[in-house]
């Protein structure tokens, strides 16, 4: 991707800015019962109806997960979506006992990862300057970078799932070095945690639990 300069850039700029105008003015925020599904009256499932996920909605997941911010739009994250028998039967090596039902039972389970070297693809994600160099031979800036813009893209993916009708349930029961091992040896990729998707069975629901009020967690400063 080449950087836009002159005119190109400026009218690109301007159909940007006129585009979110137009957006807020049609939805300036989001309906009590959208915020429901999302977070405010969402849950976490651990059961799963035999129903399928079609690529068609796991590809439409993707993109707008995708679309969320992250630091010099870097987008380190990447999926794997474990639906085959096979595929389970490799993941569950990585889990604790009690979660293997739990990954069994889902239709698709994810495996949120991210990438160490996302500053290789920067030409072509923020082409505006060549921010390479902030990366290039600094392992521990660039594992930092990955793994926390990873995990937004993960809470993203999460939303984005609720968003489409689908249920979410995050594991972190796992070895992540044998995720490593199984899914990435060789490559750049390293797991961050794992996400059930399907269509929740509601029957396995407990109490939700606590949350701190807000004097509790905020401050002012």
């Amino acid at each position: 991707m080449t950087a836009l300069v002159g005119d190109d850039l400026e009218r690109a700029r301007a159909e940007a800015q006129a585009s979110v105008r137009a957006l807020r003015g049609r939805k300036s925020e989001l309906d009590g019962d959208s915020i429901d599904v999302i977070l405010a009256d969402a849950r976490s499932h651990y059961a799963w109806q035999n129903k399928p996920v079609s690529d068609a909605l796991l590809h439409r997941l993707y993109e707008i997960t995708a679309a969320g911010p992250t630091s010099m739009n870097t987008c380190p994250a990447r999926f794997v979506f474990v639906k085959s028998q096979e595929g389970k039967e490799r993941l569950a090596k990585s889990l604790k006992d009690k979660n293997i039902d739990k990954m069994m039972a889902a239709p698709v389970t994810a495996i949120i990862a991210h990438d160490l070297e996302f500053w290789r693809y920067l030409p072509f994600l923020f082409p505006h300057e060549d921010r390479r160099p902030y990366f290039e031979g600094k392992p521990e800036h660039s594992e930092t970078t990955a793994f926390r813009n990873g995990t937004l893209q993960g809470a993203y993916f999460m939303i984005a799932a609720r968003a489409l009708g689908l249920d979410v349930g995050a594991m972190s029961g796992f070895s992540n070095a044998v995720v490593d091992e199984e899914f990435f040896a060789g490559t750049t990729l390293r797991s961050n945690f794992l996400c059930n998707l399907g269509y929740a069975d509601e029957a396995a629901l407990f109490q939700k639990l606590p949350r701190f009020p807000f004097e509790q967690a905020c401050n002012y400063a």
